[in-house]
């Protein structure tokens, strides 16, 4: 995990890959309980059997079940010690590259594209997150995530 002091020191950071998380393994019940707080019961996620004939193989994880692990990706890449408060500001672009089949683990690198000083003593942050899958030859999914952060 990398440790950034001051809010300050994020903004010498922009331009570059920051940090890289630490890896995630997505497993059948973290999909089927996905699928279950979203409500998209689609087979190609939640019928192993089924699945297994399908196009991918095997049950593949929600796209946005990917996505929500941001967080979690954040969490044990990068920690800020000034801070008081952050909070998810959205989304610009976000693409489902490759499929995530359960049992796969991923991590996501973490590249500043921006850090733009707001009211409150904040910091509005735009991240590329890059999630790969363990062995794969591309990304899983690309997403440019905002954050605001105040010291």
């Amino acid at each position: 995990m990398k440790t950034i002091n001051t809010l300050q020191e994020l903004v010498g950071l922009v331009g570059q890959s920051v940090a890289t998380s630490d890896w995630i393994l997505v497993t059948q019940e973290a999909v089927n309980q996905f699928a279950q707080a979203t409500g998209d019961h689609q087979w190609i996620h939640v019928d192993v059997e089924r699945a297994k004939a399908g196009p991918f193989g095997a049950p593949i994880a929600h796209g946005f079940l990917t996505l929500s692990l941001i967080p979690q990706f954040f969490d044990s890449a990068l920690h800020i010690a000034d801070v008081r408060m952050g909070v998810n500001y959205g989304l610009n672009r976000v693409r489902f590259i490759g499929p995530v089949p359960v049992g796969s683990r991923l991590r996501a690198s973490l590249t500043l594209l921006k850090a733009e000083p707001i009211e409150n003593q904040g910091l509005q942050l735009t991240w590329e997150v890059t999630t790969e899958r363990e062995g794969a030859a591309k990304p899983v999914c690309i997403a440019e995530s905002i954050a605001r952060l105040y010291a």
